[in-house]
């Protein structure tokens, strides 16, 4: 049977942390409505996502080098019992960046994708804890890759959202040594938010130059608000991604968010800027669309690596652990839409199959077909180039 939460059991951090994953759902909820009453549904909020279009683009910005394609790797034997077997692992990041690249060894493949002098970002999703997080296991095989590409540790950051949830999911400095592990919210070794002088330490991490805005917002009571950083209708990106990293390797789960997936446009949208909360009920589809448009993520984002040893299939994004399955999967593409677009059928076959839905919900890729609308990917599955790949 599940743990059942009490509510004297949970900080104020894993409050947070529960309403944010919770909201997603609230959020989505919507997706399962009669058409009928989907269009009675508010105006929505205006947003200044059209504006991330007026930025020339690069010869890095999305979908990147390989729009429209999609290595997808399997593995049966990629958990033994409970624990990740590594070497399976390696072997398939290896033909995944074989078959995405077209490259005649490993090392040439990554170095297609980025290059030694680069300061390299690892975003993770370490938000549901060791149960439902990006594997620190897969995190490694990346990391051992990059290295024999030419790219030294100390050019690699391993980062998300919430540098104290990194731990919580087995990204510590003792697994990790040689490797920097940040965040944009950040507390002291006492776990205070602020400094003597009462500022937030997250202030030196934003950018306020770079900024989504929305018209909605959320007023946080003072115990929530180090968790948003700020309140009001803008949302700042971090300076991990605006100054830090010269690329991003995105690694994300393979999970569902109600009837949609949380992959990767999510973990990019939504764990690279503050004052989310106000902009899951609202906003889920526009924020995970729009967001990534803007240059300190398009232009970037330079592989998307979908982890999906385990997933969920329901419960999601939250771990749910009667709902967590072993998908033994791998999905890599630069085009974040079309890897989003796959892990979506992936996770729909199995929701279909455990008599969790009964059919594809016709907004289940909204947040997609916006995103093909920035320019961010592909998101047609008629129009993707997908290659499974089976590893005995």
């Amino acid at each position: 049977m599940p743990h059942r939460f009490d509510a004297k059991e949970l900080s104020r951090r894993d409050f947070v942390r529960l309403a944010a994953l919770g909201g997603m759902s609230a959020a989505l909820s919507p997706l399962a409505l009669p058409h009928a009453l989907a269009q009675d549904a508010p105006a929505k909020p205006a947003t200044n996502g059209k504006e991330a279009l007026r930025f020339p683009r690069t010869s890095r910005s999305m979908p990147g080098r390989f729009p429209g394609r999609v290595a997808q790797v399997m593995n049966d034997n990629a958990i033994v019992g409970n624990a990740f077997d590594v070497k399976a692992l390696h072997i398939m990041v290896a033909k995944g960046m074989l078959s995405l690249t077209g490259a005649a060894s490993v090392p040439d493949a990554w170095n297609m994708i980025v290059k030694p002098d680069q300061i390299i970002g690892i975003k993770v999703n370490p938000v549901a804890g060791k149960l439902l997080s990006t594997s620190p296991e897969i995190v490694h095989v990346v990391i051992r890759q990059l290295e024999a590409a030419g790219i030294p540790k100390k050019n690699i950051v391993i980062w998300d959202r919430r540098a104290y949830d990194l731990a919580d999911a087995g990204f510590t400095a003792a697994e990790f040594p040689g490797i920097k592990l940040t965040g944009t919210e950040q507390k002291d070794e006492k776990g205070s938010f602020c400094d003597a002088d009462g500022r937030q330490y997250a202030e030196r991490m934003i950018d306020k130059a770079w900024y989504y805005w929305a018209d909605a917002e959320e007023k946080y009571d003072a115990d929530t608000l180090p968790y948003m950083v700020n309140d009001g209708k803008f949302s700042y990106f971090s300076r991990i991604c605006t100054t830090d990293v010269d690329a991003i390797i995105n690694v994300p789960i393979l999970k569902n968010a109600g009837p949609t997936v949380t992959l990767c446009l999510k973990n990019l949208a939504f764990g690279s800027i503050t004052n989310t909360q106000r902009l899951h009920r609202p906003l889920w589809a526009e924020t995970c669309a729009e967001v990534p448009a803007f240059p300190p993520l398009r232009d970037k984002v330079a592989l998307n690596i979908v982890d999906g040893i385990r997933g969920c299939y329901n419960g999601g994004p939250a771990a749910n652990e009667q709902f967590i399955c072993n998908y033994n999967t791998i999905l890599i593409g630069t085009d974040p839409v079309a890897v989003d677009r796959v892990g979506y059928d992936i996770v729909l076959h199995k929701r279909i199959a455990q008599k969790v839905q009964k059919e594809e919900s016709e907004k289940g890729t909204q947040f997609m077909d916006l995103a093909e609308e920035m320019k961010l990917g592909v998101a047609r599955m008629s129009n993707i180039a997908l290659e499974r790949i089976t590893v005995a």
